[in-house]
């Protein structure tokens, strides 16, 4: 298959995240690599995504899984060779799925040649590469800023004796972005995946690129007004109003840099943005006027409580208000939070339902690998926990490792044919195993294959992908709004335990879901049963 050269291909596209530590492992050391993402990469094709996202798979001594990069040009053996990425990236072409990959810009490994160089002392030339700063008089850190994986987000370095930024993990030195070298530099390895085919990028915490140059404290945050969108609530973070360690304005001048290395090669990027309180204000800044990046990728649908109507309501509005032209890319899952079915204590019904509502909101979509299986979070035990951070608020806040067990792909196998090792990098949970691939193709009635059904639906009607999008209404637990292009759509979605009536906008309506378990109207009202929806196309 030969992709189309439209420049807009990233609007409306269903992304697929693969996490490559536990998708598929070839080589039978118990992790996942980048020739079984090759293998596998069928499997996305026929679930109907239009795009792969790639988690990090770049040299790295791994003390955060990849997000702690020391070559951002390199593959980490672990994971295979640069000629295993290429392999990937033309069989993904050729199976017509585009290719994002994960760049971490915010911070590198403390093993990176340009920490090693930038910490020997204040004078060589990479110097200023990172976040340097003298102690206060008492010898306590520059700033009361805190990192997100606990403690001050400053660390005390001997060599230079001066303190060293870290949003993150101590081995997770932030980059001085104040420095244009810096900047040029990461341009050039942005350029560098582009040259290799790649179609576009995640930007891992996009929003921690820049810090305050006058090194200000932040304020407190009343307690009333905290939330656990971005970190768990036994996070001191939480407590501060991050004002000035991240969210600065000029990063709006790096992401338009950025915008222009991507145009000739047609690409896009989705930037993370971790913010607990003005997480839509920054995306739609980030998105706004079409010359920064394409799409970002919110908090607000991967909260830790169940999205109601309500809330869908509230975010479009502000959306709606700040910047009707920004786009988001929407999603329930992904490395970092607790699998959607269980953080929301999903019932079979109520996961098909979220699945047709996030597939009808206007924005692009990110399913997270095992989504489609219905997998809830892995039950670990505290020994079996990789993650620094499970480790460090442990058990209070479990970690990430629960949704980043291994991909089951045979119900009969113990390791769910992910590996050929006898023990995977993370366990392979019993649940799991029965909602294996290989148990759910085929069977009519699976989420597998209801998944698959729903994200054709989407290619089929495509005003769902880049049709205008009327006001969302809440009304109780229901949420509707219509879809406005080549057809409309009228969406509603019955987001509650309680059947509901709904009164419909002029007609006549037809039920084009039924297939999918849409409710038809009858008489101008739609009846909807507990967790139901319906899709009804005007004429």
């Amino acid at each position: 298959m030969t992709l189309s050269k439209n420049s807009d291909w990233w609007r409306g596209a269903v992304i697929y995240q693969i996490y490559p530590r536990s998708f598929q492992d070839t080589n039978g050391d118990g992790i996942g690599d980048l020739p079984g993402i090759t293998q596998r990469l069928d499997h996305i094709a026929a679930l109907g995504a239009d795009a792969i996202w790639v988690s990090p798979f770049f040299t790295s001594p791994m003390k955060d899984f990849g997000y702690d990069v020391s070559d951002y040009c390199g593959v980490d053996p672990m994971f295979g060779t640069l000629q295993d990425f290429d392999a990937m990236v033309e069989r993904a072409h050729a199976l017509g799925l585009r290719v994002m990959i994960d760049l971490v810009l915010s911070h590198t490994s403390d093993q990176h040649p340009w920490f090693k160089e930038s910490r020997r002392d204040r004078h060589n030339p990479k110097a200023d590469w990172y976040v340097w700063a003298n102690p206060r008089p008492d010898g306590t850190p520059p700033t009361n800023w805190l990192s997100i994986f606990g403690g001050s987000a400053w660390h005390w370095d001997s060599r230079r004796e001066q303190y060293y930024l870290h949003n993150f993990l101590t081995s997770q030195p932030d980059l001085n972005f104040h420095n244009s070298d810096v900047q040029q530099a990461l341009l050039d390895a942005t350029t560098f995946w582009l040259e290799r085919g790649v179609d576009g990028f995640r930007l891992d915490t996009i929003n921690f690129y820049f810090h305050d140059q006058n090194l200000r404290d932040n304020p407190p945050l009343p307690p009333r007004e905290r939330n656990d969108l971005t970190a768990p609530k036994v996070n001191p973070y939480n407590h501060q109003m991050h004002l000035f360690d991240k969210s600065r304005p000029e990063n709006l001048a790096f992401l338009r840099a950025f915008r222009a290395v991507l145009e000739p090669y047609g690409a896009a990027a989705v930037g993370e943005v971790g913010d607990s309180e003005r997480g839509l204000q920054i995306m739609a800044a980030y998105t706004s006027g079409g010359d920064k990046v394409q799409m970002c990728y919110p908090f607000e649908l991967l909260q830790p409580n169940r999205i109601s109507a309500y809330d869908l309501q509230s975010a479009f509005a502000l959306l709606a208000s700040e910047a009707p032209d920004a786009w988001p890319c929407w999603s329930y899952s992904n490395h970092d939070v607790i699998r959607h079915i269980t953080r929301w204590g999903l019932n079979e019904r109520g996961v098909r339902t979220y699945l047709m509502l996030i597939l009808s909101l206007r924005g692009s979509v990110c399913l997270y690998q095992g989504e489609e299986l219905g997998l809830p979070e892995a039950e670990l035990q505290f020994e079996d926990l990789q993650d620094p951070y499970g480790i460090e608020f442990w058990p209070e806040f479990k970690g990430r490792d629960g949704s980043r067990t291994p991909m089951v792909w045979d119900g009969g196998n113990g390791l769910g044919g992910f590996t050929s090792n006898a023990k995977s990098w993370l366990p392979v949970t019993a649940p799991h195993l029965a909602l294996a691939v290989g148990n759910q193709s085929g069977q009519s009635e699976s989420l597998l294959e209801y998944y698959r059904a729903a994200l054709h639906f989407r290619r089929d009607h495509k005003v769902l992908a880049h049709g205008a999008m009327s006001p969302l209404s809440a009304a109780g637990d229901v949420a509707s709004f219509a879809r406005v292009g080549d057809e409309v759509l009228f969406c509603a979605f019955n987001l509650g335990p309680n059947e509901a009536v709904l009164d419909l906008p002029e007609g006549p309506w037809h039920n084009v879901a039924d297939t999918l378990g849409g409710v038809a109207p009858q008489s101008g009202r739609l009846t909807l049963e507990a967790w139901g929806f319906a899709l009804l196309r005007r004429g």
